[in-house]
């Protein structure tokens, strides 16, 4: 039986994009008949307390010889030491969905301090499996070889068509943690110049990852006086979710960087319109028809681009359509994990267990 150990930093049902695809993967590995074996690491990484780095360094240690170990980037990048040691023994192979020194809104010291980390890190690992051609691309200044990188993107769900909003207010959706690499400020200051009679913005994420980002939002909400327009409600379940996208007419996602962007995907298998930002694998999921994208920060051209769509319903429906048809061409998980398990084998071959 092929087996593998994944170790992860914090809870795998943590409700991001990342944790998502590591779950899919999991599950869709089981059903080609791996064995895999979840680890879950102290959700301090990728800034870990000294408590969490020695345990790790212990999960590591009690890995059997020669198992194949997929390590979630979070983790990986601020354990080179660790990495390298263990990577004597083991067949250890890095899951980066983007590097941590691309993450927005830290300290430059921190950003080179990651980046380093990172980079001494990815070259004692045998292979490293990227979700998006554009991280893939970013590895460069890593010093990582194109015979070292394999490509696995997420795959998403076919989900059924959303039905829209039912009377004149159009139904705007934003799906993402907010953190401030997730642009949400930037989509306030946008929407505070488009006319507020017809229009509702929800946005679907976590806000315990960055509780200043959250104070932040919620005072210029009060500031730009869109306390009627603009719904924060936090984490939901996948029942919940479904409704919201079922109810949308556009999904905006504002996005300063992605390694892939999982949410537009999503909403693509939804039909949804996008508005968003040319970043990770957004500019070749939405393509010309499915959307309209301009550049990250940009807020004159994201009010441009939501006046446009929300006042245009000729415009709307040709890019409702546009995204109809990209939605039948996405890659479903399971064929995803089949390209994670061709990539695991190149990285660490087969392990009897």
């Amino acid at each position: 039986m092929r087996s593998l150990v994944l170790l992860v930093p914090g809870r795998v049902d943590t409700l991001t994009g990342g944790y998502a695809y590591d779950r899919q993967m999991v599950d869709g590995l089981r059903d080609l008949g791996w064995s895999v074996v979840v680890r879950e690491l102290d959700g301090s990484f990728p800034q870990p307390t000294a408590a969490a780095r020695s345990d790790a360094a212990r999960a590591l240690a009690a890995i059997p010889d020669a198992s194949t170990v997929l390590v979630d980037g979070l983790a990986l990048g601020a354990m080179p030491d660790e990495i390298w040691r263990e990577g004597q023994r083991l067949r250890v192979i890095a899951l980066m969905h983007h590097p941590l020194a691309a993450e927005t809104g830290i300290e430059p010291h921190i950003v080179r301090r990651l980046e380093e980390s990172e980079r001494r890190a990815l070259a004692a690992v045998r292979l490293v499996i990227v979700t998006s051609r554009a991280t893939a691309a970013a590895l460069d200044r890593y010093v990582v070889g194109a015979n070292r990188i394999a490509v696995v993107e997420p795959g998403t769900d076919r989900a059924p068509l959303a039905r829209g909003s039912p009377g004149p207010t159009r139904h705007l959706l934003c799906v993402a943690s907010l953190v401030p690499r997730k642009g949400h400020d930037i989509l306030l200051r946008a929407l505070a110049d488009v006319p507020k009679a017809d229009w509702i913005l929800t946005c679907v994420g976590s806000p315990f990852r960055s509780p200043a980002t959250v104070e932040r939002l919620s005072a210029q909400i009060e500031a730009e006086g869109l306390e009627d327009h603009v719904r924060m409600v936090g984490e939901v379940d996948d029942a919940t979710l479904a409704e919201g996208y079922d109810a949308a007419d556009v999904f905006v996602l504002p996005t300063r960087y992605e390694g892939y962007g999982m949410a537009v995907a999503e909403a693509l298998a939804h039909g949804l319109p996008v508005v968003s930002t040319p970043t990770g694998a957004i500019a070749d999921l939405v393509g010309r028809d499915a959307g309209m994208l301009v550049p990250p920060g940009d807020v004159e051209a994201l009010t441009a681009a939501l006046w446009r769509v929300l006042d245009d319903d000729v415009l709307r429906e040709r890019l409702r359509a546009g995204a109809r048809r990209v939605r039948n061409r996405l890659p479903t998980w399971q064929h995803q994990a089949a390209r994670m398990a061709d990539a695991l084998e190149r990285g660490g071959g087969r392990v009897q267990s």
